[in-house]
C-alpha cells in the first residue's frame, strides 16, 4: 500500500501528516510508525499525524509519537494539520477539530500562521517538590492537552535538559504516564524562554506546543507574566500565548498563535509489519519492510 504525506513543521517541531479520511492508515502497527519516524533510517519526525473523519467537528486529528504510539494531543502538530486540512479544502479557515484530549479550535491566517484554541488547562499541582540526581526541584505541574510538569530557572542555558528531563519525566510523581518536563526562564514582564524534554520522543525538542501554552498559564497564575506572552522556545520561533482569566484558572480559554510551515512531499510504501526478530530483506514477511519515501 502507498501513503503519500506531508512533511511540515511549526517551530522547528516537525511532524508527517497523512490524509486517512478512507481509514486505511495501518495505526495499530506502532514498530511501522517508529521506522517511518526515525532520523536515519525513514522520514525522520517527532510525531506522525492522521486526518481522519469526524461527526463532531471538521476532522478528526490523530497523533502519535515517534515511538509509534498514540498520545492525546500536540500543539505545534495541531497548527500544522489545521493549515494542511484548510489548504486541502477539508476544513474552512477557522474549523473545529476532534482530539483525543477533546475538541478543540484552529483559524488559519492569510500569512500561515495559525491561532490554535486549547482545551482549558486541568490537573494543576503548583508548588510541588520531588528529589532527583541528589536535589530537591520545586515544579508546577498543568495538564493542556497533555501532561507537563514546569520548573523555573534562573539560567536556561545551563540546564542539563536531556538527562534532568528524563529523570524527571520518569519520577514516581507522575507515575504510571510519565510527563512532559519544560524548564522556563523569564525574560521580562511578558516574554518566557522555554526548552523542553518531550515523553514519547525521549529528548529534548526544539519546540512544544502544549508546552508553550503550558508554561504561559503556569507563570500567569504564579504572577510572573501577563497575558498575552511571547514565547520563544528553542528553536528561536516567537510564539504568542494568550488567555482570558475572569472565568478562573480550570475554565482558560487558551490560544497559542505560531507558524506552520511546508518542508516536503513523498509518499509511503507500506507491505506490511514484519514478523518479530525480522529484519527488512530477512525472507518474504521481511522483504522491502523500511518505509521508503518518494
Amino acid at each position: 500500500m502507498r501513503f503519500p504525506f506531508y512533511k511540515m513543521h511549526g517551530a522547528a517541531n516537525d511532524f508527517i501528516l497523512l490524509d486517512d479520511r478512507s481509514n486505511q492508515f495501518p495505526a495499530h502497527d506502532t514498530a511501522w510508525i517508529a521506522r517511518m519516524a526515525a532520523r536515519r533510517t525513514g522520514v525522520g519526525c517527532e510525531g506522525v499525524i492522521l486526518i481522519q473523519s469526524s461527526a463532531q467537528a471538521d476532522f478528526r486529528m490523530r497523533f502519535f509519537n515517534p515511538d509509534g504510539h498514540e498520545v492525546e494531543m500536540c500543539g505545534n502538530g495541531a497548527r500544522c494539520v489545521a493549515r494542511l486540512a484548510h489548504d486541502l479544502g477539508i476544513a474552512p479557515a477557522d474549523m473545529r477539530i476532534e482530539t483525543v484530549a477533546g475538541t478543540i479550535a484552529a483559524r488559519v491566517g492569510a500569512d500561515g500562521r495559525v491561532t490554535l484554541a486549547l482545551t482549558p488547562p486541568k490537573d494543576w499541582r503548583l508548588h510541588r517538590h520531588l528529589f532527583v540526581q541528589d536535589r530537591w526541584y520545586e515544579y508546577h505541574f498543568v495538564n493542556t492537552g497533555v501532561p507537563h510538569a514546569v520548573i523555573v530557572v534562573e539560567n536556561l542555558s545551563e540546564v542539563p535538559v536531556a538527562e534532568l528531563g528524563r529523570a524527571i519525566r520518569y519520577h514516581a510523581d507522575f507515575a504510571p504516564a510519565g510527563t512532559n518536563v519544560d524548564f522556563v526562564q523569564a525574560a521580562g514582564p511578558d516574554e518566557l524562554r522555554v526548552r523542553t524534554y518531550e515523553r514519547g520522543v525521549e529528548a529534548e525538542t526544539l519546540a512544544c506546543g502544549t508546552g508553550m501554552a503550558a508554561v504561559a498559564v503556569v507563570m500567569a497564575r504564579l504572577g510572573q507574566v501577563a497575558f498575552p506572552v511571547r514565547v520563544i522556545p528553542a528553536s528561536g520561533d516567537v510564539l504568542i500565548a494568550d488567555a482570558r482569566t475572569e472565568a478562573g484558572w480550570d475554565r482558560l480559554d487558551v490560544t497559542l498563535n505560531g507558524p506552520a510551515e511546508y518542508v516536503f512531499e513523498g509518499v509511503l510504501d507500506y507491505p506490511g509489519p514484519l514478523r518479530p526478530g525480522a529484519l527488512p530483506g530477512d525472507g518474504e514477511e521481511g522483504r522491502g519492510a523500511d518505509p521508503a519515501a518518494r
